[in-house]
């Protein structure tokens, strides 16, 4: 039985990449497109709830029907598995994002974030980005990571993911011919050089801007870091589980009860009662 696939992503409904990834899609099932009607890159996991949500036809440069909201990437998710399309929804693949997703960058990235919202929603996502280079010219061609999403999601329908797993796609900025292989990876060390950019308004107020030098990281082997700068397409498992576990045992040895709280607040009380009259 074929698979309904959502096709989405945060780049906006007329980026290049979700083209050659809707594209790729449709030798795996039946593709259906919602994506957000402007760039959401860096919004991070958002569910729009003070506002009405609104969506549109829109056309790729195919001439595909596709479907553009205002919301953010995980808002389109959760119209399109929540029932604006009355077939339910299989499979979300998020893409092709312009930029690699590495590391703590998971935490800001629409794409993965609209791969998370398929997972709460108890459906597979995937989420594929594609590593770019500030000094590159022209086009980018996408083609080579569609190319690649298209044979992890091939795996995704045939065996399936676990529950509450998703799947970080990040494919290195190379042609087909060049791209070693395919690695299952963990993630790495992301290494960011922000800065704040303070300006002073026409009316003399200050504004800011968050702005620096473009993220590094650390190539580890055995990381999604790692795998990219060696030529090879990165597949990180997510979990929506964030619970650090190994500080349970450590936390655990704190004393939640009163009678501590209290003679611990009142001890500190006396110690700083004697320095004040030092």
């Amino acid at each position: 039985m074929s698979k309904h696939i959502l096709v989405t992503n945060d780049d906006g409904v007329l980026a290049p990449g979700l083209l050659a990834l809707t594209q790729e899609m449709r030798k795996l099932g039946k593709v259906t497109v919602l994506a957000p009607d402007r760039n959401w890159s860096g919004a991070g996991h958002v569910k729009t709830l003070d506002r009405a949500l609104r969506v549109r036809e829109a056309r790729l440069t195919d001439g595909t029907q596709a479907f553009a909201s205002d919301g953010a990437p995980s808002d389109c998710v959760a119209l399109a598995t929540l029932g604006y399309f009355k077939e339910p929804i299989d499979l979300v693949v998020s893409g092709v994002n312009a930029g690699a997703n590495l590391g703590h960058d998971v935490t800001y990235s629409g794409t993965v974030t609209a791969a998370m919202e398929a997972v709460i929603a108890g459906i597979p996502g995937v989420a594929v980005s594609l590593e770019t280079t500030d000094n590159h010219f022209g086009e980018i061609d996408y083609g080579p990571a569609a190319r690649a999403a298209s044979k992890i999601v091939w795996q995704v329908m045939e065996n399936g993911l676990a529950h509450e797993i998703l799947l970080n796609v990040n494919v290195p900025f190379l042609p087909d011919e060049k791209i070693r292989g395919i690695v299952l990876t963990r993630q790495g060390l992301r290494v960011y050089h922000s800065r704040l950019d303070e300006r002073i308004d026409p009316r003399g107020k200050p504004y800011y801007w968050i702005g620096g030098d473009a993220p590094t990281g650390v190539p580890e082997r055995g990381t999604d870091v790692g795998a990219l700068a060696e030529g090879f397409v990165s597949v990180t498992p997510l979990q929506l589980d964030l619970t650090a576990y190994r500080a349970l045992t450590d936390i655990n040895t704190w004393r939640w009860d009163e009678t501590h709280f209290e003679t611990t607040l009142l001890e500190t009380e006396d110690k700083l009662s004697l320095f004040r009259s030092d």
